[in-house]
């Protein structure tokens, strides 16, 4: 090996052998004190630190040259670098010149809007990944294992570094950055926690995310095979029920920037709810990213899980043998779902939030197979009516005032889209027997109007044969008196006839009466039609008619309305086959989709009906709420209509709409002001707070309050403290010129119309009028 292009020699071969030779060399000749220049006889010590030399500046500087051109032979102290202790230099610090302002951040100065310099590396402020001093742990771990490997299956080390030797401890087969010696091998459990944000796991297509629930807590999970473990965040974690458990061994986790984290606890058998399936899962908690859930590859191989990527979504074999897949979220998915870490963050940031109750509209399709009792009257359920229905014990009249004659008016002008419904309807129509064309004179206009399922009915305008009809006085059932029957029942079913006016059949005589006229033809039907006058009265004379034997005992009937009732479970299945054999025997049928069985809660004719008592429709309720001021004498009537249905939750209801009233009377003027204003939000008040009426009870006794004022009479029925009604109505004209004795005798006379009409009174024990005391009643009505 030629050493400086002067020296030859057959050892050293290498330059690591010579920098180890020429290293003892010097060791030894400074122990010595023997160190002397190349040519030289003389030996020359080095002054002592602080000792002046004795040679002049001019023969040091000429040495000092000569010493640069010829040198001592080049050696590596035996200490290595990176353990040597640093030099303290106290210099002078550098001050700034420009006119950058000063980062409370890094610390350093550069423009506002720029941000500040974050190494990836560290994490620290003021430099870059390329200029960090910081060893990367991920790159030193990767070495270590290359070299646990090569040591372990004696492989030898690459051709490019082989005969060269290690700046730090001298071995050949590594470089100093490669060095077992800075990164020493420690036998430690390791494990992967890769972790990436909701967004970037909802446009990548290798993940799936989704929000799920964890404990009966919504949490943001991302299902990740590179996960070895699954994790909780911090966060999260005090939302759980469970606590932690101390491992017996402590294990490593590596995070996505190759940091190590010291794992020592874990939450065991943490529910997780799949699409409502459960399982269980062990949790470790640590800091997360902006998940709150990551389950790893524990989870999903023991549940044997299947994440199929392209698609999204996890399929899950169950021990049933059915497969439980799992759909995360898609970037195009319009509804997204904040888990409650979340929340809290974006509450405690004073971030405003609203309140929103979510309902699922999209319920699970009904199956008459799937209902018990019901699944055996199929029958009585049809797709469809079958045809025209059979001659029954009553039948549709028209009867005419004296002298009428024949009325047709032209048709009214439709829409496209009713156009086209109006010539589906008369296609079904005529295929099932329910219309065929007339010559008759008469001849009324068509309409539509809108159901609540969004589809339309055909009626027909028959205001002009109205007119000209005698009314049917067969009475329709109050609703008040139809609540009362429900006392004490539990248990409720609901039943909806299919199109209930197309199954009673028109009088041969009456049929001609029945016609109209559209662009596509005159026609006269078959059966009832909708929008007569005495529709109603006659449809309800034969729904009384049929349920005779079972009526207010356990079913109560409006029109085409049937509420089925009983006071325990096994007395509402026998009531159930009773009702649907009748109607399957009078070839009467329902409309499935509308019905409702074994129910707890029931809506019927606008109220709420439970085992506590009568309610306000909520749907009403809102109504009423969103009621914008009205303006009109009509819009008064309006809402005084709709209110005066719900007059029975409302003490005082007449009293309190006096200035209401008064607008609406012929002749005066209408003029809004704060008594009407007062009064109207009242009632509305009034109406979105209204009580729970108690449905009486029969067997005990009642408690009647009553009370009078130079603007209404009121009264209130109670039973053992529970309120049943109210009742009130205005004062008359003429009534409002007596005494307070007489109005308070006014006001009894009133309860007792009202006591009369619930057939109660007899059994009232109590009886208390306003500035008198209770009067009390042992025996019936005198």
């Amino acid at each position: 090996m030629i050493i400086q292009d002067t020296v030859l020699g057959r050892n050293p071969t290498t330059l690591e052998d010579a920098i180890r030779l020429a290293a003892t060399l010097t060791d030894n000749h400074v122990k010595d004190g023997t160190l002397t220049r190349k040519g030289s006889k003389k030996t020359t010590t080095k002054p002592a630190i602080g000792e002046s030399s004795k040679t002049n500046p001019t023969e040091s500087s000429s040495k000092n040259k000569k010493r640069k051109a010829k040198n001592y032979a080049v050696v590596t102290p035996a200490t290595p670098v990176n353990q040597m202790p640093a030099q303290v230099t106290n210099l002078p610090k550098k001050q700034y010149v420009g006119n950058q302002p000063l980062c409370n951040t890094c610390r350093l100065h550069h423009p506002a809007n720029v941000p500040c310099r974050i190494c990836t590396n560290c994490g620290r402020y003021g430099h870059l990944v390329t200029t960090c001093r910081t060893t990367r742990p991920q790159f030193n771990n990767q070495l270590n294992q290359a070299n646990q490997a090569m040591g372990q299956n004696n492989q030898a080390p690459p051709l490019a570094i082989q005969g060269r030797a290690c700046y730090n401890c001298g071995d050949q087969g590594h470089f100093r950055n490669q060095c077992p010696r800075l990164n020493p091998i420690v036998p430690v459990n390791r494990g992967r926690a890769f972790n990436i944000n909701a967004n970037e796991a909802q446009d990548n297509n290798d993940v799936v995310s989704g929000t799920f629930l964890v404990d009966n807590q919504y949490a943001s999970i991302l299902f990740d095979t590179g996960a070895d473990k699954s994790f909780v965040s911090l966060e999260f974690e005090h939302l759980l029920a469970k606590n932690r458990t101390r491992l017996e061994n402590t294990f490593t986790v590596e995070v996505a920037n190759g940091s190590p984290i010291t794992i020592d606890s874990i939450i065991l058998d943490v529910p997780l709810n799949l699409n409502d399936h459960t399982f269980l899962i062990d949790l470790i908690p640590m800091p997360l990213g902006s998940f709150d859930v990551i389950v790893g590859m524990d989870w999903l191989t023991t549940n044997r899980a299947e994440i199929v990527c392209a698609e999204k979504y996890i399929r899950i074999p169950l021990s049933s043998g059915d497969t439980l897949n799992v759909f995360g979220e898609k970037p195009t998915r319009g509804l997204k779902l904040m888990s409650c870490t979340t929340a809290q963050k974006y509450l405690r940031k004073n971030y405003v939030a609203f309140l929103a109750h979510i309902v699922n509209k999209k319920d699970k399709e009904k199956k008459i197979e799937d209902i018990p009792i019901i699944k055996d009257f199929p029958e009585v359920f049809p797709e469809d009516l079958p045809g025209l229905p059979p001659v029954r014990q009553v039948e549709f009249r028209i009867e005419l005032v004296h002298g009428a004659t024949p009325v047709a008016k032209s048709p009214y002008r439709l829409a496209p889209s009713e156009l086209q419904e109006l010539a589906s309807q008369l296609q079904e129509l005529s295929e099932k027997g329910f219309i065929r064309p007339s010559s008759s004179p008469w001849g009324a206009p068509v309409l539509f109007v809108k159901k609540k399922d969004g589809t339309f009915r055909m009626c027909i305008d028959y205001r002009e044969l109205n007119k000209l009809t005698i009314k049917n006085r067969y009475p329709l059932p109050r609703i008040d008196d139809l609540f009362d029957q429900l006392q004490g029942a539990t248990w409720f079913s609901k039943i909806d006839l299919r199109s209930g006016y197309h199954q009673l059949r028109v009088h041969d005589d009456d049929i001609p009466k029945t016609a109209f006229r559209t662009r596509y033809g005159h026609y006269e039907f078959l059966v009832m039609p909708f929008g007569l006058t005495n529709a109603p009265a006659v449809f309800m004379d034969l729904m009384n008619r049929v349920c005779n034997p079972y009526l207010d005992k356990f079913v109560i009937v409006f029109i085409d309305d049937i509420l089925i009732y009983s006071k325990t479970k096994s007395d509402h299945e026998q009531h159930l086959c009773l009702i649907l054999d009748l109607l399957r025997k009078e070839q009467l049928y329902a409309k499935f989709s509308k019905c409702e069985f074994w129910l707890k809660e029931v809506q019927f004719l606008g109220h709420i009906v439970d085992d506590k008592g009568v309610h306000v429709d909520p749907a009403k309720i809102e109504a009423v709420k969103n009621w914008k001021t009205p303006t009109t004498p009509t819009e008064i009537r309006s809402f005084l209509g709709l209110a005066g249905y719900y007059r029975r939750f409302i003490s005082n209801f007449s009293k309190i709409a006096v200035p209401l009233t008064a607008l609406t009377h012929k002749g005066k003027p209408y003029e809004w002001g704060p008594k009407q204003e007062n009064a109207f939000q009242t009632l509305k008040h009034m109406l979105c707070n209204a009580p729970i009426l108690t449905l009486p009870d029969g067997n005990n006794d009642f408690v009647v309050y009553c009370d009078a004022s130079n603007q209404g009479l009121g009264c209130v029925l109670m039973q053992q403290g529970k309120v049943i009604a109210y009742a009130s109505r205005q004062l008359k004209i003429h009534e409002k010129n007596y005494t307070t004795h007489d109005l308070e005798l006014g006001a009894v006379w009133f309860c007792v119309e009202n006591l009369e009409a619930l057939s109660i009174w007899y059994k009232v024990c109590g009886f208390h009028r306003s500035q008198e005391p209770p009067t009390h009643f042992r025996s019936k009505r005198t």
